[in-house]
């Protein structure tokens, strides 16, 4: 799509209160850092913004939803129609109840584990180690150090393409390994977290030890996004992508870590293709090796170039 047609596509929506640009960069918004534009981009000023935005806009421009891009990867073609961030006024945590929390979707998970910390609920402590949103945390089932967003979440509140509210709870929402039964086209709003009452210096404790295991075996502080592949039934990604000689592994700017080989790392000059190309000869080197096919948990959203 030409920078003229966004413009157009622009004109095409509805006013909104918050910020809407047109042909705006992607790849400052993921932890890759790549990536090409969004036709436009999104960022609701609240969730009353938001609703009357899916409500009024024409019904054949796709809309994606974007949080951190802590586990994104985006295309370097960019992606059509609208994407919608859900920064600040969607990251709110509050105490909704003697043991939970209603929390925004914006909400960073590690900020989340903190605050339950500070009000003596245990439970939540594994999301000090999930990078990313609650939003992103809900829709894939994020989960690290023995817990997952299914033991927590009682339910969701969530908007229908047509911006109708709708509440689901964890039944309805169908968690499964790295996985829920939530249509794509639906956004997650805000959910009801709940806990257990706890010792405060034993959950920082837990929270502290939690940091420091991601800080010894992960690579942190470079350009990537999480954990690439879904760990198989009885087996873990990082043993097959390491079995099957792919530690160190390069293709253009892109390489597999060698500290831990269930990540991809943009080394400073890599494309989008660069990081899926290596993915993908990485999972057809597992698959030749042990039979087993890796399945992406790093989110892939737009077109090539």
């Amino acid at each position: 799509m030409t920078m003229i047609s966004r413009l157009r596509l622009i004109d095409r929506l509805p006013a909104v209160r918050g910020e809407m640009t047109a042909d705006a960069s992607l790849a400052e918004y993921t932890w890759f850092r790549v990536g090409g534009p969004a036709d436009a981009l999104f960022q609701p000023a609240d969730l009353d913004d938001l609703i009357d935005f899916l409500a009024a806009k024409p019904a054949d421009v796709p809309v994606t939803v974007i949080g951190v891009g802590s586990n994104l990867l985006v295309r370097d073609g960019g992606v059509r129609g609208v994407v919608i961030r859900l920064g600040r006024p969607f990251a709110k945590i509050e105490r909704a109840g003697e043991q939970s929390l209603r929390v925004g979707a914006g909400a960073i998970d590690p900020a989340v584990s903190a605050f339950a910390r500070d009000l003596g609920l245990a439970g939540l402590e594994f999301l000090t180690g999930v990078p990313g949103t609650i939003g992103g945390a809900l829709r894939m089932n994020a989960g690290a150090y023995g817990g997952d967003m299914q033991q927590i979440t009682v339910s969701a509140t969530l908007l229908t393409p047509a911006g109708d509210i709708r509440e689901l709870t964890a039944e309805e929402i169908g968690f499964s390994y790295r996985h829920t039964d939530v249509p794509e086209d639906w956004v997650f709003v805000a959910a009801i977290l709940r806990g257990h009452a706890g010792d405060t210096a034993e959950i920082a404790a837990k929270m502290a030890e939690i940091r420091a295991s991601r800080e010894d075996s992960q690579p942190l502080r470079t350009r990537t996004g999480g954990s690439t592949f879904a760990n198989p039934p009885g087996n873990s990604a990082w043993k097959l992508v390491d079995e099957a000689g792919c530690r160190g592994l390069k293709i253009g700017g892109a390489q597999v870590s060698e500290k831990h080989c269930n990540f991809l790392l943009n080394l400073g000059d890599a494309t989008a293709a660069d990081i899926e190309n290596l993915g993908e000869e990485v999972r057809a080197r597992v698959k030749a090796r042990s039979g087993i096919e890796l399945r992406w948990e790093i989110r892939r959203i737009g077109e090539p170039s």
